[in-house]
């Protein structure tokens, strides 16, 4: 099992994310399949000291949709890390650029972050 620790101190956020999507999918391993997920782990660290510019906080909106009419919530990025701090910023992030099929799952259970 290899580990990864990247540094988040002055970067930007989605910099950050597609490196950790990147290396949760293993397309950086040279023994790299479609169809399984690498054992590889990934810490992402100082979060609270990564650059996020104040456009996109007010800008970046996170749209869900509970199935229900009228049932469709958007909270701004701003409020999202005032509620919830910049790790779920950076997990809803990575989680994104995952692809979307059953080993997504197990490639963010190998995701840590830390403020």
């Amino acid at each position: 099992m290899k580990n990864y620790t990247i540094d988040a101190q002055g970067k930007k956020l989605g910099r950050i994310a597609s490196e950790a999507a990147v290396i949760l999918m293993g397309k950086n391993s040279v023994k790299y399949v479609r169809n399984a997920a690498p054992e590889v782990k990934v810490a992402i660290i100082n979060t609270a000291k990564a650059y996020i510019d104040s456009k996109k906080k007010l800008d970046k909106e996170y749209v869900t949709f509970t199935g229900f009419r009228g049932g469709i919530n958007t909270e701004k990025l701003g409020d999202l890390i005032a509620r919830k701090g910049n790790v779920e910023a950076f997990k809803r992030a990575v989680y994104r650029m995952l692809p979307s099929n059953s080993l997504r799952k197990t490639m963010m259970k190998n995701l840590t972050i830390t403020e």
